[in-house]
């Protein structure tokens, strides 16, 4: 893969700001998206929390110093757009963006899926994860990678949420979406918000039948 960021990078930027939210820290300031051309509408009733941007992921044995610097780049460009949270035991929703200008790279549409993948792998670091389904789904002339699973924050069987990744590809960058979703409805309203990306419109973040067909990982 042409990308060479770690896998634990993405989900150091979704742990972080999935921390922030529950902790409940202050309203963030307006969301800078739309340098990126993208928008997310959030569900009613969801509130805005402010993050803190993610800190660079420890290395563990000897590692080249080039793949390293590339890392500590790609750690310095994602940036958490926005952060919400809703509901008691809380439900998060994270916005994470990979802008290429600042990162120096593109990425191509055989990226997508070891970018996204690297994002849900890192996750593990702090949850237990089972019965993952995978999807790829298009909204206009945008591809998208998908993974739900069943989590469980490790020490912390009894707190049960669903996590969906979803990550696609724009002229400008890359961007995810994430819900920890506590229950059903979070669920659905995740999935279900509109979006505008580069200019088209698309009803739902992810279409109703995504998961009809769900390839494998």
């Amino acid at each position: 893969m042409r990308i060479h960021i770690h896998p634990a990078l993405l989900a150091s930027a979704l742990l972080a700001a999935c921390c922030a939210a529950l902790a409940a820290q202050a309203p963030a300031p307006t969301d800078p998206a739309a340098a990126m051309g993208f928008s997310y509408s959030l569900p009613a009733g969801w509130t805005v929390a402010a993050t803190k941007p993610p800190q660079p992921v420890a290395q563990t044995g000897p590692r080249q110093a080039a793949a390293i610097a590339a890392e500590k780049k790609g750690t310095a460009c994602i940036e958490v757009t926005r952060t919400a949270l809703h509901g008691s035991p809380s439900s998060v929703i994270v916005e994470v963006a990979l802008p290429f200008g600042c990162f120096g790279q593109t990425m191509k549409d055989s990226d997508l899926q070891g970018f996204g993948q690297g994002a849900a792998e890192g996750l593990k670091q702090a949850f237990d994860l089972s019965a993952p389904v995978f999807g790829a789904y298009t909204l206009g002339s945008h591809r998208f990678w998908i993974e739900r699973a069943k989590a469980s924050a490790k020490g912390r069987a009894a707190t049960a949420y669903t996590v969906e990744i979803a990550c696609g590809l724009l002229k400008k960058g890359a961007v995810c979406w994430m819900a920890m979703a506590a229950d059903a409805a979070s669920l659905q309203a995740f999935e279900q918000a509109p979006v505008t990306l580069e200019g088209e419109s698309a009803p739902a973040l992810v279409p109703a039948t995504t998961f009809d067909k769900a390839p494998s990982p």
